[in-house]
């Protein structure tokens, strides 16, 4: 299974419903608070040159916002 990564922050409303997406469909996840960790938040901003959160990381692919299908895409290939 690829590594599956997660730039959120505590008040986010999308990164609460991709977790719950990740749990519900067993798949496992790092997840980085850019709220709170500036390393990972400039880290998330130096790959999709923007702040806005989720920023989710299937493999080497990086996806801006929760997208349900294209999450469910990148783990299945």
């Amino acid at each position: 299974m690829k590594e599956v990564k997660i730039y959120s922050t505590s008040t986010c409303h999308y990164c609460e419903m991709a977790k719950e997406y990740f749990k519900a469909n067993n798949v496992p996840y790092i997840e980085y608070n850019v709220g709170t960790d500036a390393e990972k938040r400039q880290e998330m901003i130096n790959m999709t040159h923007q702040l806005g959160v989720p920023v989710i990381v299937v493999g080497d692919t990086a996806i801006v916002g929760f997208q349900e299908s294209k999450v469910a895409e990148l783990l299945a290939a």
